[in-house]
């Protein structure tokens, strides 16, 4: 069977291993490197544990820079910045990774999202099968036949064909789902009144967001609770609908110098290695670790 490319989202795993690593994990500064040493441990994990020929690991660089932000300036102007003791790791986090022998990717102008998005296409086009590694349900849309979806933290792996059921529609239609249903996270409004039961219901029927308005009588048709005040609010809140629905497609088109050879698990380089963990006063632990991923490499 030829061997699938594995697509990494950083965020989630940096910011679970800041939240879940004791902040009292510092350097000889006194600065948290608990994030640092937390995703470390995880990218070596899966490098132990699936062996991949092909990786990358895609990174967010602004909240606020997005091409999303041009096109609503309110889109995730609530979050909170990271804490500092956070921020710092970011670089750090990136620089292990690269030492580990793994393709790291971001922009400013696009999120991880639209990184993963866009070498799935690529790689794809090469014949390739993904298997997309995060907690994310926006980056489910992503998958296809022979694809996979890989909850890391539950260890639960979800084929084309499972993702409906995990997570209310079928792949293609997830961006529309979440159009509707909206996003508090990152502030995008969606259609007040639909939640995710209504919203899965609509694209089971309807296999899109422009579909569904070309055919918005044929809601009062569909045995859904409430149809009458459902089709009012989409009639309504259309142009917020449609809004949402550019804001929650990921692109998949972004300028991105990259090629199936790129991408290819490279041997740790251990002395790069040694010089961020040293910085971080870290033990035996993550180099034993980065001296059994080299083995594996031959």
């Amino acid at each position: 069977m030829t061997q699938p490319v594995y697509l990494i989202d950083a965020s989630i795993f940096i910011f679970r291993a800041y939240h879940t690593v004791p902040n009292t994990l510092v350097d000889g500064d006194g600065n948290a490197v608990n994030a640092l040493h937390g995703f470390a441990r995880f990218i070596g994990e899966v490098l132990e544990r699936v062996k991949p020929t092909y990786i990358a690991v895609a990174f967010d660089e602004s909240l606020s820079s997005s091409f999303r932000n041009k096109l609503y300036p309110a889109y995730k102007a609530n979050r909170e910045p990271a804490p500092v003791e956070l921020r710092r790791q970011f670089a750090l986090c990136r620089q292990a990774c690269e030492a580990l022998g793994v393709a790291c990717f971001s922009s400013f102008e696009y999120e991880a999202d639209d990184v993963i998005g866009t070498l799935t296409l690529r790689m794809r086009a090469a014949g390739k099968y993904l298997v997309v590694i995060s907690r994310d349900k926006d980056l489910s849309q992503l998958i296809r036949p022979g694809d996979e979806y890989w909850d890391y933290v539950d260890d639960k792996r979800y084929g084309y064909d499972h993702i409906a059921a995990r997570f209310g529609v079928l792949p293609e239609r997830m961006a529309c789902y979440l159009a509707l249903m909206g996003d508090a996270v990152d502030n995008i409004r969606g259609v007040p009144g639909i939640g995710a039961k209504t919203a899965s219901m609509l694209f089971t029927h309807f296999e899109s967001i422009h579909h569904l308005y070309d055919n918005l009588d044929q809601v009062m048709k569909l045995k859904l609770r409430n149809a009458g005040f459902v089709a009012t609010q989409l009639r309504d809140h259309k142009e917020a609908a449609l809004l949402a629905r550019k804001l929650t497609e990921i692109a998949c088109d972004m300028p991105l110098q990259v090629s199936l050879d790129s991408l290819q698990r490279r041997s740790p380089d251990l002395k790069r290695l040694d010089e961020v963990y040293d910085a971080a006063g870290f033990g035996r632990l993550l180099r034993n670790q980065a001296e059994r991923i080299k083995q594996l490499c031959g």
